[in-house]
């Protein structure tokens, strides 16, 4: 569904992410001025020379660079950015950040969207979930579901979004990076074929009653676990393996085990 040609984004960091929605914006109807110092705007941009004339007259700002940049990308545009206008961070910022920006956001009369990209950008690409919350969040979700965007509002505050992103995060990434590692060792021990079968077959096999049964034997087996843990990271270190997550994994056992439920 297309909108007004009227509606003036300005898009923050024209990457993967962003470089994907302010195409997608560009193609709905939406009239997008992006800057990026790194990244040549694409022809159906509006390109903007700084973050001041990516925010100029827009209705939305959408921040999508870098956490580490988030706020100092806000205060070098905000000061342009029509009063009642929403800014919106992408970034994978921490809740603390969130609500920093949040502040700035509204010392210059601007509302603020913390927003949340839940999946892989490049498939989906504007049609990715979002997650947002913020004073700016129900302006920001009308405005981009018009070009067809995946929207869902949180009733809450800045920093709502990415805490719950962030939850997640340390979950999926966390899992993520234990795989890696150990089809690293794998590979080096000479099972690395073995143990993507073992793990696929989990993946396969996994139910409802599976999360509380990891949880439930993380606890009931610490003691265990945490002496079969330092064995894998000493194994990984003989393999020249760096077990970062076999030992993280060694320690949180071992707090388990002190902290029995």
């Amino acid at each position: 569904m297309e909108q007004s040609e009227r509606t003036v984004i300005g898009v923050l960091g024209l990457g993967e992410a962003g470089g994907a929605f302010s195409a997608d914006l560009a193609a709905a109807g939406a009239v997008v001025r992006g800057y990026d110092p790194a990244v040549t705007a694409g022809p159906d941009l509006i390109a903007a020379t700084s973050e001041s004339g990516a925010a100029t007259g827009a209705d939305l700002v959408l921040s999508v660079n870098r956490s580490a940049a988030a706020v100092e990308a806000m205060e070098a545009g905000i000061g342009s950015l029509p009063p009642g206008s929403v800014w919106a961070d992408l970034n994978t910022a921490s809740p603390e950040v969130k609500r920093r920006l949040a502040e700035i956001a509204e010392q210059h009369g601007a509302r603020f969207a913390d927003v949340a990209i839940m999946a892989p950008v490049p498939g989906p690409r504007l049609q990715v979930p979002l997650l947002v919350s913020g004073s700016g969040a129900q302006r920001t979700a009308e405005l981009l579901r018009g070009f067809g965007a995946n929207v869902e509002v949180l009733d809450g505050p800045a920093g709502l979004a990415a805490t719950r992103k962030l939850l997640r995060s340390v979950y999926f990434k966390g899992m993520a990076a234990s795989i890696v590692e150990a089809l690293e060792a794998a590979k080096a021990a000479g099972f690395e074929d073995l143990l993507r079968e073992n793990i696929i077959a989990d993946f396969t096999n996994a139910g409802e009653s599976t999360v509380e049964r990891i949880i439930s034997g993380s606890y009931q087996h610490a003691v265990r676990r945490t002496d079969e843990m330092a064995a894998a990271t000493e194994m990984l270190t003989d393999l020249g393996v760096t077990p970062t997550m076999a030992a993280a994994s060694r320690d949180l056992h071992a707090h388990l085990s002190a902290h029995r439920r």
